[in-house]
C-alpha cells in the first residue's frame, strides 16, 4: 500500500451493492440505502457510449431507434455484459459517494450456485468501477444478515430470496451455508410466464414490464378471499392492431404455477437434506422469505402449506440482500468469527 493510499485509508467509505438482475441498490455504511435503480445501460450501437443508466434508461426499453440498445448487462444473477457491467458500477459508485478521494470499500452480493469464474468477474468490475478493496458475499447470507437472523449463533435459520434473476435458498449455522439451493427461476421467470399465457389465452402480446406491472397488481400464489381484476394491452397477434384484455388473479396463478413449483421444489429438498438438529430449529424459527419475489400474494401460504414449516416475509424484503452487504463490515468488527463470509480473490 502507497503512502497516499495509507492516508486514504482512515478515510474508507464502506459500501454495499445488490447488484441485482432487475435493479440495483446500494448501501452506504452511516447513510443507509442511497441508491435503487433498474440494472440498465443504454448504448449508442455505433460508438459503443454509455447514453444512459438505470432509471433513465429504463425508460429507453423496447423504445429505443436502431441505433440504440437498451440492455440489462445481468442475467440470471450473473453478469452477461462485462463491459456494460463496469460502467453500470462505475456510475452507481460514484453517484452514491460523498467523498471525492474516498477509500471505496465494497461488498457485492452474489448468487450462492455461481463458478469461480463469474464470482471473479465480479470483484475485477467493482474494481474497474473504482474499488479500492472488493469483497463478494453470498446472496442468502447477506439477506440473512439484513433480515436480522442470529446467523453466527450454533442455531438454523432459513432463508428464501427470491429475486429478479435467481431464487437462493439456504440454511444458516455458525456464519456458514449448511445446505442450499440458488436457481436460475425467480422474478424474470414469472413475468415470462405471464407473457406467454396472455399470449396464448388472449392471442396478446405483452411486454414483460406490463406483465410485471400485472403481477405486482393482482399476481397472488394461494387463492384470495376476493379475486381480483386487471387490464393487460398490448398487441393482437391476429390484426397486429393495439388491444387490452381483462385477467384476473385466477389467470395468473394458473400462468406462474410452474415457476412456483420449481421454487417450492428447491425449498422441500433444502429442507430434506437439512441435519436433524438444524431441522428442529428451523421448525421453531421457521422459514423467512427476501426478495421482490417476497411480495408475492400468498406465497407464505403456499410455501407453509406444503412443507408445514411457519413462514413469515422480511420486514422489508426487497433491501434484506443490499442491508446485509452494507452491514457485514460493521457485524465483522463485533464478530470476527463472521469474516469468513466474504470472499476476495487477490490481485494479480
Amino acid at each position: 500500500m502507497s503512502v497516499v493510499q495509507r492516508l486514504l485509508a482512515h478515510v474508507t467509505e464502506d459500501m454495499g451493492i445488490d447488484l441485482g438482475t432487475a435493479n440495483t441498490l446500494v448501501h452506504v455504511q452511516g447513510r443507509g440505502i442511497v441508491l435503487r435503480e433498474p440494472s440498465v445501460v443504454a448504448v449508442d450501437n455505433q460508438s459503443g457510449a454509455v447514453l444512459a443508466v438505470g432509471e433513465e434508461a429504463q425508460r429507453m426499453l423496447g423504445r429505443t431507434p436502431s441505433s440504440i440498445s437498451a440492455i440489462r448487462p445481468l442475467k440470471d444473477g450473473v453478469i452477461a455484459d462485462y463491459d456494460q457491467t463496469e460502467k453500470m458500477l462505475q456510475y452507481f459508485i460514484q453517484k452514491s459517494s460523498q467523498r471525492r478521494f474516498a477509500w471505496h470499500r465494497v461488498v457485492v452480493g452474489i448468487p450462492s450456485g455461481v463458478t469461480e469464474v463469474e464470482r471473479m468477474a465480479v470483484i475485477e468490475a467493482a474494481r474497474k468501477a473504482g474499488a479500492n478493496e472488493a469483497y463478494v458475499i453470498e446472496e442468502p447470507m447477506a439477506a440473512a444478515i439484513g433480515a436480522g437472523l442470529p446467523v453466527a449463533e450454533p442455531t438454523g435459520s432459513m432463508i428464501v430470496d427470491i429475486g429478479g434473476g435467481t431464487t437462493e435458498v439456504a440454511i444458516i449455522s455458525l456464519a456458514g451455508i449448511v445446505e442450499s439451493r440458488s436457481i436460475r427461476t425467480a422474478g424474470d421467470e414469472i413475468d415470462e410466464a405471464i407473457v406467454n399465457y396472455v399470449r396464448k389465452a388472449f392471442n396478446l402480446y405483452i411486454g414483460e414490464r406490463s406483465a410485471e406491472k400485472a403481477k405486482i397488481s393482482i399476481g397472488s400464489a394461494f387463492p384470495l378471499e376476493e379475486e381480483l381484476e386487471y387490464e393487460v394491452r398490448g398487441r393482437d397477434l391476429l390484426t397486429g392492431l393495439p388491444k387490452a384484455a381483462i385477467v384476473t388473479s385466477e389467470d395468473l396463478r394458473l400462468a406462474i404455477q410452474e415457476p412456483l413449483n420449481e421454487i417450492l421444489r428447491a425449498v422441500i429438498e433444502t429442507l430434506e437434506t437439512a441435519p436433524p438438529e438444524l431441522s428442529a430449529d428451523i421448525i421453531h424459527r421457521g422459514i423467512v422469505l427476501a426478495g421482490g419475489g417476497a411480495l408475492l400474494r400468498g406465497l407464505d401460504r403456499l410455501i407453509q402449506q406444503h412443507t408445514q414449516v411457519p413462514v413469515t416475509v422480511a420486514h422489508d424484503p426487497l433491501t434484506c440482500v443490499v442491508v446485509g452487504t452494507g452491514r457485514v463490515m460493521e457485524e465483522i468488527r463485533q464478530n470476527p468469527q463472521l469474516r469468513k463470509v466474504l470472499v476476495e480473490v487477490p490481485k494479480a
